[in-house]
């Protein structure tokens, strides 16, 4: 009531997120502890269904938006202005569901998906698993989506609404559980031409673990059919769209450059390092223990030292080509600028999302700001890969 009293007509949006921290943020006070109480999956549901919401009006993004702006480090790359690196990574917008909310948190770009050609249900449940110890998600899920054609449609109606972000686009398609591995470069070239419309680059995901024999796709024969397939059908669209690749941290050092190098001479326009990991620490503790045991792809703070590691190995031998996304274990300013001074040009981050909550956005743009101004930069461009030899 005392809102409506104290508040006039210029200052109600700004109450009203005020409001919203003083209901339920702090987000790791409040909110983590509450979905803790249900399983991983539902808890991202109920999320979905919030974010959802709020992206659907203007006034819910400009609550958001006020809540968790994030401040401006723009940096070029695939030719587009991202106005921070940071985005949203694939698998927590599966369905494209709540594009227009990802921005008012404070991402710079998202990226939605994995979607594939063919609706999925995906594995049993349960599929996903969560260490709040180890800031850790392990998952099974399997490319559960509705399909390139519900996908495309959804976002038809949006885009002809006036629900389409500003922000830069990522869509990340996968390979249909039942299509066999000989026919990918189709199964991924017609997904890249039902979505070519809704997304402004493309993720070829040849590296989830959760998809019996997807991997084998990073076979330097393999990869170059799906790419150069992708893009002859980019050209047929028109172009201009980057088409990107992303890798797996469990290959060994050399089968990772291979895969880079046939990636790179059949058209790739980035790379994208890392995916989840079948490789995980034993935990002392006995509940992580328990999550670490699932089968399924891990991500989060694990992930850290290997997303580096292949960052820097990309960045050495193929850094001067094409552009760099690192996404693995992000979830501070010092994370997330140990991926940049790797050689990464642009980051993601997911885990984090659901550990630390949405302001860990503009708390990760904020500290990598006064870390440019710190080392005397420009801009952030000239971080890139500044650790390197």
């Amino acid at each position: 009531m005392w809102y409506a009293q104290t508040c006039d007509a210029t200052q109600r949006l700004k109450c009203t997120s005020l409001r919203i921290r003083s209901m339920g943020l702090p987000y790791s006070v409040f909110v983590r502890p509450m979905l803790s109480f249900v399983d991983s999956e539902t808890a991202h549901s109920i999320s979905m269904r919030a974010l959802s919401g709020f992206g659907q009006s203007r006034v819910g993004q400009r609550i958001l938006s006020t809540v968790y702006n994030s401040p401006e480090l723009p940096i070029h790359v695939f030719g587009r202005l991202f106005h921070h690196p940071l985005g949203l990574a694939a698998g927590f917008d599966k369905g494209a569901e709540a594009l227009s909310a990802w921005p008012s948190l404070g991402f710079s770009w998202i990226e939605y998906g994995g979607v594939t050609r063919f609706p999925q249900e995906g594995n049993p449940k349960p599929r996903m698993f969560r260490s709040n110890k180890h800031g850790a998600l392990v998952n099974r899920m399997g490319f559960n989506n509705p399909g390139a054609t519900e996908v495309r449609d959804r976002l038809i109606e949006r885009r002809a609404s006036g629900k389409w972000p500003k922000t830069p686009v990522a869509a990340n398609i996968g390979r249909s559980k039942k299509t066999p591995n000989e026919s990918a470069a189709s199964d991924y070239s017609q997904t890249l031409e039902m979505l070519w419309n809704h997304a402004d680059m493309f993720v070829l995901n040849i590296s989830s673990p959760n998809t019996p024999g997807l991997r084998d796709l990073a076979d330097a024969d393999y990869l170059s059919s799906i790419v150069t397939e992708c893009r002859l059908m980019a050209e047929r669209k028109g172009g201009g769209k980057p088409l990107l690749v992303k890798v797996s941290p469990d290959a060994s050092n050399e089968e990772i450059l291979s895969s880079a190098h046939s990636a790179l001479r059949s058209g790739a326009d980035g790379l994208v390092a890392i995916n989840t990991s079948m490789h995980r620490p034993v935990p002392r503790n006995a509940a992580s223990r328990g999550v670490f045991a699932e089968a399924g792809g891990i991500s989060g703070r694990p992930l850290q030292n290997r997303s580096k590691e292949v960052i820097s190995l990309l960045y050495s031998e193929v850094g001067d080509s094409i552009p760099i996304v690192g996404v693995g274990g992000i979830e501070s300013p010092d994370t997330a600028w140990e991926a940049i001074t790797s050689g990464a040009s642009l980051i993601q981050l997911y885990s984090a999302l659901v550990f630390r909550g949405p302001s860990v956005v503009s708390t990760i743009v904020r500290g990598l700001k006064k870390k440019v101004k710190q080392h005397g930069f420009v801009g952030l461009e000239e971080a890139v890969g500044y650790e390197m030899p």
